[in-house]
């Protein structure tokens, strides 16, 4: 596929030069993917939108948008002429102007009119062009947001925290809605979050940064389940880790709490001492399960219940092990409970 945005060894400082925001970071997006750059505050990923936006120029390295080279050592082309759409925050809507007004603002003529209509269909709000921004939800200005960044054609949609200033029930309706007008205008999108059931649910591509550099890029489904470092297991979701050894010809890691199935070795040799990330999915309740120990917690939360279970390592010390049981069994703190290890949510991981 071909490149819409290619960083290359980017770096950005603040504070004289002492602290570097981003530190030769590079990323190549492939166009009509979505990517988000997830991470806590501080790790870069704000910055990295600001540069390709054009709201900040890097002190090194370059940045490319398309076939156009828009930022290097002796290129600077301003954000207005980038060809890059903004989804703010706070959708930042013209409020005296009406639904229709706003989704056309800065087109011309017949293109404006034929423009504004395609995209308030796309986004599904055709029947509102004529309200006004206050008498939408806010699911609704999200979208003509959306609609506005889209209207222009752009070389990419940058989108900044979109759904943090959404409740919850419209935050996961929000995820899917505009991951689908995303898809069906084929556009490139970059988001920006710290919130990782965003990045998962609408991510082709999650970027996970850390004082500012890449830790880790891949498929959700490929970041959640194989996670390369202990930052990544514990940032996206929650993870139970544990130190060991490689055995079973590279099949299984031998811990202080017994031997547990991996499929994410890294072809390391046996006797190889590595950390291992076990995520609370991977456990099994069940009668004839290799690890024996008691419940000390048990929050029911719907789709499961989150048991903590403390298991006994082999030099007598408590371990505590998070497990996500199935939402139908009902267990009590005290209980004696056996569990055994699948090894779909297993992975080596690095310090």
């Amino acid at each position: 596929m071909t490149a819409a945005i290619v960083l290359s060894n980017v770096v950005k400082s603040y504070d004289g030069g002492r602290q570097a925001a981003v530190d030769g970071l590079s990323l190549v997006v492939e166009r009509g993917r979505i990517v988000t750059l997830l991470g806590p505050s501080g790790c870069g990923k704000t910055t990295t939108l600001r540069l390709i936006a054009g709201f900040e120029r890097p002190d090194a390295g370059s940045v490319r948008l398309g076939p156009r080279t828009v930022a290097d050592e002796g290129t600077w082309v301003p954000a207005e002429s980038r060809g890059v759409g903004m989804v703010f925050q706070e959708h930042a809507l013209f409020p005296h102007l009406s639904v229709a007004r706003n989704v056309a603002f800065n087109l011309k003529g017949a293109r404006a009119r034929t423009k504004t209509a395609e995209m308030l269909d796309l986004v599904g709000l055709s029947d509102l062009a004529d309200r006004m921004p206050h008498q939408l939800s806010g699911g609704q200005q999200q979208r003509v947001a959306l609609a506005r960044a889209l209207a222009h054609d752009p070389v990419v949609v940058l989108l900044d925290e979109p759904f943090s200033s959404l409740d919850a029930d419209l935050r996961a309706q929000m995820r899917t809605e505009v991951r689908r007008i995303l898809k069906d205008a084929g556009a490139t999108a970059v988001l920006v979050s710290h919130d990782q059931r965003d990045a998962l649910a609408i991510s082709d591509t999650i970027v996970v940064m850390r004082d500012g550099t890449i830790e880790q890029a891949g498929p959700p489904r490929e970041i959640y389940q194989f996670p390369h470092t202990r930052f990544v297991a514990e940032f996206v979701g929650t993870s139970n880790v544990l130190s060991g050894t490689i055995s079973g010809s590279g099949s299984s890691v031998e811990t202080p709490v017994g031997t547990i199935p991996c499929m994410h070795t890294h072809g390391l040799l046996d006797h190889t001492e590595v950390l291992v990330s076990i995520r609370p999915d991977s456990f099994e309740i069940d009668e004839t399960g290799a690890l024996e120990g008691t419940v000390v917690s048990a929050v029911y939360a719907g789709t499961s219940t989150d048991v903590t279970m403390r298991v006994t390592d082999a030099a007598g010390a408590p371990v505590d092990l998070l497990v996500h049981a199935h939402p139908e069994r009902e267990l009590v703190i005290g209980q004696r409970i056996r569990a055994r290890v699948l090894p779909d949510f297993v992975a080596v991981i690095e310090e």
